[in-house]
């Protein structure tokens, strides 16, 4: 099968075996990838657990058709169409685990994306609604909303009943089109008093929800930004994995300060984690209430070009892979 490899000479496409499926396996046939910010930081050095070995092959999301079972597998069968979370998934053949593995219909939703919904949909919702403890009526703030999974919370928030919906980017073109996706308050983070307008918009308060991607440099003010006893979940540290942490100014606002990652869970605990998320917001995917935007589709041998762009940060919305 032709699959994309990360080894000594960095990404390259090469012809390997078809992988076999092991106890509570499938075999997929793969229709789409999504592209990942964790599948670039691993081809520059970082480890997300997607892959392992020698020869590693790239990508954590994908679907495909169901096209042979592993031992113990009773939830699904030939022929089914999957949704999946795991490693090594771009490739034209991938194994999944069964317990992770969600069905769909193709009529109800397209391949790409169906190869790209789930990550989002489950880390958006575990971080504003389990971890965020959001309710309707809240307001809710996107920090760097212009990426694929940014665009999935501002209509997640908006699909739950959020009273405002604030998104950030500092790229002018992309934070103009965030309102057509539910931010209502666009707060553009290039300029110095980004903080101000979001005190502005909430009556000096600070949002109840915040959903940090840039942390670095920008943990302190995100604090400030964050209402007195309100929740602050990092999911993403694209401005820096370190910063200066002011303690104090947590303290005086009694914070619910929580970082959050799907790399230390569980199978169960993700399994979950798909569950909740599903049961609240699946009907809002099938509605077209909460969808992604397909910046571009490649092959498999575009992968490189596929990686340059998201590294140059030049999309708006979702990079997806078709193998066919």
């Amino acid at each position: 099968m032709k699959a994309v490899t990360l080894g000594n000479e960095g990404v390259e496409i090469k012809e390997l075996p078809d992988p076999k499926p092991s106890n509570q396996q499938v075999l997929v046939k793969v229709k789409s990838c999504g592209l990942n910010r964790s599948d670039l930081l691993e081809t520059q050095g970082q480890s997300f657990g997607h892959t392992g070995g020698d020869t590693k092959i790239i990508g954590g999301e994908f679907a495909g058709e169901v096209v042979e079972l592993g031992e113990g597998v009773t939830e699904l069968k030939v022929g089914d169409n999957i949704m999946c979370r795991g490693g090594s998934g771009w490739a034209e053949y991938a194994i999944a685990s069964s317990k992770r593995s969600i069905k769909f219909n193709p009529e109800q939703i397209s391949w790409e994306q169906a190869a790209s919904i789930q990550g989002n949909l489950q880390t958006m919702h575990d971080a504003i609604v389990t971890n965020g403890k959001f309710t309707s009526g809240q307001s809710v703030f996107i920090q760097g909303a212009s990426s694929g999974v940014g665009i999935i919370g501002l209509q997640i928030a908006k699909a739950l009943g959020a009273s405002k919906v604030l998104g950030s980017s500092t790229n002018q073109d992309k934070l103009s089109k965030l309102s057509s996706y539910g931010a209502n308050i666009l707060i553009d983070t290039s300029k110095e008093n980004w903080l101000d307008a979001v005190l502005d918009a909430t009556d000096g308060k600070g949002v109840d929800v915040l959903i940090d991607m840039l942390s670095g440099d920008f943990v302190n003010k995100n604090m400030e930004a964050t209402k007195i006893n309100g929740h602050l979940i990092n999911i993403g540290r694209l401005a820096g994995m370190n910063g200066n942490f002011n303690y104090d100014l947590h303290a005086k606002r009694r914070l619910h300060y929580v970082g959050t990652t799907g790399r230390t869970r569980s199978v169960e605990e993700n399994i979950d984690v798909a569950r909740v998320a599903n049961a609240d917001l699946w009907n809002y995917v099938i509605d077209g209430k909460i969808r992604h935007i397909i910046f571009k589709t490649f092959s498999l041998d575009e992968a490189k070009s596929a990686l340059n762009i998201m590294n140059e940060n030049k999309h708006f919305g979702k990079l997806v892979l078709l193998p066919d």
